[in-house]
């Protein structure tokens, strides 16, 4: 009896709201108010939106880069400094340092280039952590409190070293979360731009590790062996490669058996650190180094290395990177528990005000695509183009994006050909599909929502719009089910507003529990890290579904002459 009495008044309420035009215009208003709130809280970042949110992890590496030409020794003091932070936080239980090497390949080391880097200027450090389940800290907030610690006590170490701190991706690794490509012909001024390009990014909020993957031109010493000089001295050149070898690096210089191994154990010579470095960066302590080793020649003299090497001083020659046969070099920055999108228009404002007030003429890209936040530079006086390309993870983002609208449009062609077939009215197709598209509302609410509640950031993400397009089957078939019951009520001689609201009023049981089955089944996925985005979309627009299946789509039918 309860139960009829409920569904009586609900009838009585939706026939009250259409028998009146304010109530009926005041749902629309209702309704469009909430679609537009909903979509402004995307416009002004009240809602973030991000490729897949951070995903807590039990270990993160750190890459470590001083300039090209540096000596182990430099590089090494940079690492002692940051494994002494490191080792203060209680959540670090070891270290793994590589020394001229990147470390052992992980999901994120596949893309960075981990396996293409040997020489003495590079460095990574594998840090491994509690296991995240033990922890009330996740990953990303450690790495959050550890990165200005290591900047600030190990920077002045060595300025011009860059230190970043690379977390596991959650979703496929990348250069960058923010990569830019500068393209050009002229690679010198390729990489003025490219420094112009970094500072900004360095000074844009929540942008860290701004890197610019260029070589970069340093003075260097060359020894030129005399070959005349070396053979009136009575030595010979392999003898003084091996000592200048061993006098600044070290080198095997026999081997040892050892019952225990299938393999001869080599034996190395090595001065002492303090032996190899030099007093000073200067000809004159180089010559003073050289001048301390010494060769015997055939006939047992001491002949010092200065009598047969020639020392000068030149400039290096740096790499030239090429992408697609063309001239181009890497900036790439990290983010700093924030999505790259808003950083990136920030800073894509600040270059082209730059550029523009400069020498260049700026031609931004405006047609949409994933491209669109190109712009291409324009010498003013020698005429030549360069062309500034965003790539890293925000070009994932705005792919991935339009891959899933591609697919939620096709999935509403495929629903609006469906309901013509079958209605043979374009009216009544567009009514449901429209009903359905406002779950949008939902979804975005309820993000607004999980936000509030969450401590850290709740991002809409690829998986959030995944369910969207799931909820739009499910609003359509809540639609369906009262169109045809109200359908059936008016071809039986109903009158059409009192069938609308009987079909309103009965239908609403099934569709609350169907909605109530869908909530609990997705409440599950809520605490996911990836798929919490999924969960949320779900359970919030299958709120706003209900709401707007009962409420305006009644309205809807009621103008609709098709019905």
């Amino acid at each position: 009896m309860s139960h009829k009495n409920d569904t009586n008044k609900f009838e009585n309420f939706i026939y009250g709201v259409l028998e009146k035009k304010s109530r009926k215009l005041l749902i629309f208003i209702l309704i469009f108010m909430a679609f537009v709130g909903s979509i402004m809280m995307i416009v002004n970042a009240t809602v973030l939106v991000k490729m897949l949110p951070d995903k807590s992890a039990n270990t993160f590496n750190i890459y470590i880069d001083t300039l090209v030409g540096s000596s182990i020794h430099q590089t090494e003091k940079v690492t002692e400094c940051v494994a002494s932070v490191l080792q203060k936080n209680k959540y670090v239980t070891d270290i793994e340092t590589y020394l001229g090497e990147g470390s052992p390949l992980n999901y994120a080391g596949l893309v960075k280039g981990s396996a293409l880097k040997k020489g003495e200027q590079y460095a990574e450090m594998v840090v491994n952590l509690t296991d995240k389940k033990t922890r009330a800290a996740t990953s990303f907030d450690i790495v959050h409190t550890l990165r200005p610690k290591i900047q600030e006590r190990c920077q002045p170490e060595n300025s011009a070293a860059t230190i970043r701190m690379i977390e596991m991706p959650a979703g496929p690794p990348m250069l960058a979360p923010l990569v830019v490509e500068v393209y050009g012909k002229d690679n010198q001024k390729i990489v003025s731009i490219a420094k112009q390009v970094a500072s900004i990014l360095a000074v844009t909020d929540n942008l860290v590790d701004v890197n610019i993957m260029a070589n970069r031109k340093y003075q260097q010493y060359q020894l030129a062996v005399d070959t005349q000089k070396v053979a009136r001295a009575g030595l010979s050149v392999s003898q003084v490669k091996k000592i200048l070898y061993l006098g600044f690096h070290g080198m095997q210089v026999a081997t040892k058996n050892n019952i225990d191994s299938n393999y001869e154990i080599p034996i190395y010579l090595q001065l002492s650190k303090k032996s190899q470095l030099l007093q000073e960066d200067t000809l004159e302590s180089l010559g003073l180094k050289l001048s301390a080793l010494k060769l015997m020649n055939k006939k047992g003299l001491m002949i010092p290395l200065t009598e047969v090497v020639h020392i000068t001083k030149t400039e290096s020659n740096p790499i030239i990177y090429h992408k697609d046969l063309k001239t181009m070099v890497y900036v790439t920055a990290g983010t700093d528990k924030m999505s790259q999108v808003y950083p990136l228009l920030e800073a894509r404002k600040t270059m082209i005000d730059l550029f523009s007030s400069n020498d260049y003429i700026v031609t931004p890209k405006h047609e949409m695509s994933t491209n669109m936040f190109d712009f291409e530079l324009q010498d003013r006086y020698s005429g030549e183009k360069y062309l500034i390309h965003w790539d890293g993870e925000m070009k994932v983002t705005l792919d991935t994006f339009r891959d899933l609208g591609t697919a939620f449009i096709a999935a509403l062609l495929l629903i609006f050909v469906l309901f013509v077939i079958y209605y043979k009215s374009f009216a009544v197709s567009a009514m449901i599909l429209g009903g359905s598209f406002l779950s949008i509302i939902g979804v975005i609410v309820g993000h607004w929502v999980a936000d509030l509640v969450t401590i850290n950031t709740f991002y809409l993400t690829a998986t959030s719009l995944i369910g969207f397009i799931a909820l739009m089957g499910i609003s359509s078939r809540n639609s369906l089910l009262m169109i045809d019951f109200a359908k059936n009520l008016i071809d039986s001689g109903v009158e059409k507003r009192r069938a609308i609201a009987v079909a309103s009023a009965t239908r609403a049981k099934p569709i609350i529990l169907t909605a109530i089955a869908i909530i609990l089944g997705s409440a599950l996925l809520t605490s996911d890290p990836v798929f919490g985005g999924l969960g949320v979309a779900l359970i919030s627009g299958t709120v706003v579904a209900v709401i707007v299946s009962l409420l305006f789509i009644p309205v809807l039918m009621d103008n609709t002459k098709s019905i």
